[in-house]
Formats: structure tokens, C-alpha cells, sequence
């Protein structure tokens, strides 16, 4: 039974895609206790994905590069006198940052599925979590704390107001009044990414085939990517835009499809309700795939390939997906909703 004076804290600061799959554990935390406060503790720059949940009372940003930053945060996290935190993220970080909240009960992964297992000694309550994807292994934290697993995931996400009427006009402006697909050539390595050359040549197939635009995105350090597909893409005209989070959100809420790499645009545009098409490689979409029904996923992987590490050169398995698999994954999505 929920009670009124529970108080939850969420710690998961990033990564984007890791973020996403935890949202469902925290919506299914939010079903249990609905009278109880819970808030979220995330890095700034991810604030934005997170506020007007209403899955949560409080979003709380944590500024990781300044000292004075991580001190208030602290002290705000004390001031709210949480009975209990939940590590998501098994850090040395996150944990520390949990015990440091004053919370007297800490829920967080056993040492043995902890990404740093000495952090679970900073855990009052250590899990041994059960399931697959990286959303079932959350699930069992929310449990420890007296959720129930659901059947269907839930993503309470709101795309900010400003950001979509902001992306609307910018698009606009662009000459993109109707509907258009979103291609993210980006990944947090290389060896999870599909080559430029590739997803130029599936624009210009793509812009054949269909009265459809095509808008390329790209993040921090990603801008000669989406050039170099541009400039391949010729005569088809992909247009390359720059985002805000806030503008990310309303871009991808109202795309027909997103086609990208295993990343945190494919992920924010599922946990949207967005159509997308998933290209893996070394990672395993059976654990960090898109975490809803319908989407398209194209994987080649062998076994063997199945790989975290992060290196600087294309995987054959990201090789070995053709244009025309990626075609043929976008038009059987785009006919299904149409």
C-alpha cells in the first residue's frame, strides 16, 4: 500500500538512451505509489526530456563539471528528506550520489550487474534483476521498491510546447510544411554507426520512391556526418538541421519514421510513439533495443560480433546491412501507418 509520505528519489543522470529505458520502470513506480513525491535526478543537459512527466513531481538537474553545481544539487536533494533512492545507473557516481540524499533505504543492482560493482556497497537493498532488455532489469529495482512489472511499457514524456512550435516554424521556413522521415547517421561510437555513404544512398532511393522529405540530424561533434551524407545524397535533397533537446522532441514526435543506429534520438523518437527503424550491429537489440511494439529493427550480427566495446571502426555487421534492407524495413513501417 502507497503511502502519502513515501518519498522517491530516481537517480539515472545519463546517457539519453539509458534514460529512456528507465522511464518505464519509473511509470510503472508511479502506478504503486501515486499519492508519494517522486522526483528525478538527471543531468542538465537531459532536464528537458524529462519535465512535465506525470510520472513525476520534481526533475532535478545535476551539473556534473561544477563543483558548486553538484554541491546545491546535493543540498536540495537532502532538503527533500527522500525515504528512499533508487539507483538506476550502478555508477560510483549515482550511488554516491544517492547515499549522499539523506535517503535511509537505497535500492541499486547486486555488485555482479552493477556497471561498477564496487558502487553496491553503497545500497541498503541489492537486486539481482530478472529479464533481458536493460528496461526489464529496471523493472526489478521499481519492484524491490513495490512496483508491479506491466505488461505494455509506459513512457509519460510531454515534448515541450516551445520546442515543437519552434521546430514547426523552422521547418517551415525550410520548405517542409507536410510529412517528412528523420535520419540520425550519429552513434556514441563508430562501431555501432552505418557508414555516410549509406544513408546517402538510401535518401536518394527513399526521395525516388516517395513525395516524402528527408531531415538529417546530428549532435555534438556529428555535423560532418550529416554533411557528408548531404553531399553524397545528391540529386536528392536531404536537409541537415541542428537541434535543441526541446526542438528534438517535437522533430521526432511528428515524424512519419525515424531510420537510426542504436542511439538516443532512435530511442526519445520511440518512447514518442514515433515509427522507427532500428540499424544494430554489435549491440544486441534483444537488450538495448527500441523497447515497444512495431518497430523495425535490422540485424545481422553474428553471435560472435555481439560486442559493448567501443571501437573507432565500422562493424561488418553494420556493413552487412544493404540499402535495400533499410528500404524495404521504412516503406513496410510508412504503409502500415498509412
Amino acid at each position: 500500500m502507497s503511502k502519502s509520505e513515501d518519498r522517491f528519489l530516481v537517480v539515472r543522470l545519463t546517457a539519453l538512451g539509458d534514460i529512456l529505458h528507465t522511464v518505464p520502470a519509473v511509470a510503472a513506480l508511479r502506478a504503486a505509489h501515486p499519492g508519494a513525491k517522486i522526483d528525478w535526478v538527471v543531468e542538465r543537459k537531459w532536464a528537458p526530456v524529462l519535465e512535465g512527466s506525470p510520472a513525476l513531481d520534481e526533475v532535478i538537474p545535476f551539473d556534473r563539471r561544477s563543483v558548486w553545481g553538484a554541491i546545491e544539487c546535493v543540498q536540495r536533494l537532502r532538503e527533500n528528506r527522500y525515504t528512499c533512492a533508487i539507483d538506476f545507473q550502478g555508477l560510483y557516481k549515482s550511488s554516491i550520489l544517492a547515499a549522499l540524499s539523506g535517503a535511509a533505504r537505497r535500492i541499486g543492482f547486486d555488485r555482479a550487474w552493477a556497471r561498477e560493482g564496487a558502487a553496491a556497497m553503497f545500497y541498503t537493498e541489492r537486486v539481482i534483476p530478472s529479464g533481458r532488455h536493460v528496461t526489464e532489469l529496471n523493472y526489478s529495482l521499481a519492484e524491490q521498491a513495490g512496483a508491479s512489472r506491466p505488461q505494455t511499457p509506459e513512457y509519460p514524456l510531454r515534448v515541450p510546447a516551445g520546442g515543437a512550435a519552434s521546430i514547426r516554424a523552422r521547418l517551415h521556413d525550410l520548405g517542409i510544411g507536410g510529412e517528412y522521415i528523420v535520419v540520425g547517421p550519429g552513434g556514441s561510437w563508430r562501431a555501432k554507426c552505418w557508414p555516410p555513404e549509406c544513408y546517402a544512398r538510401f535518401c536518394c532511393e527513399f526521395e525516388k520512391k516517395n513525395n516524402m522529405r528527408v531531415v538529417v540530424i546530428y549532435g555534438p561533434g556529428e555535423k560532418f556526418l550529416a554533411e557528408e551524407v548531404a553531399r553524397l545524397a545528391t540529386p536528392a535533397r536531404p536537409l541537415i538541421i541542428s537541434t535543441t533537446i526541446e526542438e528534438l522532441m517535437g522533430l521526432l514526435a511528428h515524424a512519419r519514421c525515424v531510420i537510426a543506429a542504436d542511439s538516443g534520438p532512435l530511442h526519445l523518437a520511440a518512447a514518442l510513439g514515433t515509427q522507427v527503424v532500428g540499424l544494430y550491429g554489435p549491440t544486441d537489440p534483444a537488450r538495448n533495443g527500441p523497447f515497444v511494439s512495431g518497430a523495425a529493427i535490422v540485424h545481422k550480427a553474428r553471435p560472435e560480433e555481439i560486442s559493448y566495446k567501443r571501437r573507432s571502426d565500422y562493424s561488418p555487421a553494420m556493413l552487412r546491412i544493404t540499402i535495400e534492407d533499410v528500404l524495404v524495413a521504412a516503406d513496410s513501417l510508412l504503409q502500415a501507418t498509412a
